[in-house]
């Protein structure tokens, strides 16, 4: 099984160079080394949003910058695993309940959103905790992504199966846990995120995941599929996406 796995991820990924770099853009790589880190600043109060045992944050840059961490989470076991001295401050909560105190200086919330059952009011709990000029940083994928549609047609216990039989190391994050996928198109980012006096700064759309690249018809059909989309669709249609907004003053 996994040699036929590797087999075919190396054929579907010689096939994907053929495309444009802007296609083959892992998002959530670039959201991790580019686009969060570039905001973090020395002595911030930084909020991360759904890090749970895997802060955004590693504990040597929040020593080297002096970061005040704010780790919230639905599950305080999971923030409890985080390494030893990251958070100076837990939260267990829910995020579309929570109320912030608006003083962070940004806000990090990563592959978080997708999984809340009611993404307006989670992006309301996002918008409370950050201060006047500060800014949110926020990674989702989108609910038109064909992962997306299976995750939500297959039962819950079905595709955990097939996720980690296929892709071991999707276990060690967020992929695991349900996903619903509620107001996560980019257009619904961007109304919900300007009703709560959030401006936007930057948006980047990434249409490439990993899911499909181990069976090479699979992998065909999907980019296929991706292209009609993106001309049907516009930004909706992308795999994922990334947004930097800054709190209005």
């Amino acid at each position: 099984m996994r040699k036929f796995v590797r087999a075919n991820v190396a054929i579907s990924e010689f096939l994907d160079r053929a495309l444009p770099l802007r296609l083959r853009i892992d998002g959530d790589r670039i959201f991790a080394t580019e686009i969060a880190p570039a905001w973090l600043v020395s002595d911030a109060l930084v909020y991360d949003l759904g890090g749970g045992a895997r802060p955004f944050v590693s504990l040597s840059e929040k020593r080297r910058l002096r970061l005040f961490v704010v780790g919230v989470d639905l599950d305080a076991q999971e923030l409890s695993k985080a390494p030893r001295g990251l958070y100076d401050e837990e939260i267990e909560a829910d995020l579309t309940s929570f109320e912030g105190r608006g003083n962070a200086d940004i806000v990090i919330c990563q592959a978080t959103l997708e999984h809340v059952r009611d993404g307006e009011a989670a992006l309301r709990g996002i918008a409370s905790c950050v201060r006047p000029g500060g800014v949110v940083a926020i990674f989702s994928p989108s609910r038109n992504a064909v992962f997306a549609r299976l995750n939500r047609a297959l039962p819950e216990g079905v595709k955990r199966r097939l996720l980690f039989a296929i892709y071991p190391e999707k276990g060690k994050g967020h992929d695991g846990f349900p996903a619903f996928y509620d107001k996560c198109l980019p257009s619904d980012v961007e109304t919900i995120a300007r009703r709560n006096g959030l401006e936007l700064v930057e948006r980047r759309l990434f249409w490439k995941s990993s899911y499909f690249y181990f069976f090479v018809p699979a992998f065909l059909a999907w980019r296929i599929w991706l292209g009609v989309s993106a001309l049907l669709l516009g930004k909706d249609a992308a795999e994922t996406y990334a947004y930097v907004f800054r709190r209005k003053q």
